[in-house]
């Protein structure tokens, strides 16, 4: 195997981080923004949608580049669990890369206050066509964004552990195949 075919793609650890980060910003905005105290509070609900909708559209077109790119092999020796935590893990951060936006999208889609979404106060952004204005729904909405986020916040935690925990602890090239500075000796 060759060091090529043990990283993933340039493309895939492009979107990994550019959608990491915004994950990362769009949590603390979204700890910020239901702060009574932030000041500017209605602009940081503007940017959460607009970095909301960029996750949504990047992991799409991830979820699309990684069906057509096999990833690289999750290394020899791991137990069970692990390989079947590993694949839990990604397909979980799938479902909250493109559920989370979809689920604020129907919030502010459904919320009986209506706000426009202009993505960074430029490009108008529609509600979900067909779905009714009523606080009941929005309500579900919020409160399944708003779980699902304090999830999202424990995934991230386990991912990041694990990745460390690989590159220490095991010493393998886990943590190298996604690091565009890393490499490994072994690679």
């Amino acid at each position: 195997m060759t060091a090529d075919t043990m990283r993933y793609s340039k493309v895939a650890i492009g979107l990994h981080w550019l959608i990491a980060l915004m994950i990362i910003g769009l949590i603390i905005f979204g700890i910020l923004m239901t702060n009574p105290d932030t000041p500017n509070r209605f602009a940081l609900y503007q940017l959460h949608k607009s970095f909301g909708i960029c996750v949504l559209i990047l992991s799409v077109l991830r979820l699309i580049w990684r069906l057509g790119h096999k990833p690289p092999a999750l290394p020899q020796g791991m137990k069970a669990w692990e390989v079947a935590a590993a694949k839990l893990t990604h397909v979980a951060f799938y479902v909250i890369m493109i559920g989370m936006p979809l689920l604020g999208w129907a919030m502010i889609s459904s919320s009986e206050t209506v706000i426009p979404t202009k993505i960074f106060n430029t490009l108008p952004w529609p509600d979900i066509p067909g779905l009714p204005r009523d606080k009941a729904i929005s309500d579900i909405f919020k409160n399944l964004h708003h779980w699902i986020g304090k999830g999202t916040i424990v995934l991230i935690l386990l991912h990041v552990g694990a990745a460390l925990k690989h590159h220490i602890v095991n010493k393998d090239n886990v943590l190298a195949r996604m690091l565009p500075f890393l490499r490994k000796s072994r690679l």
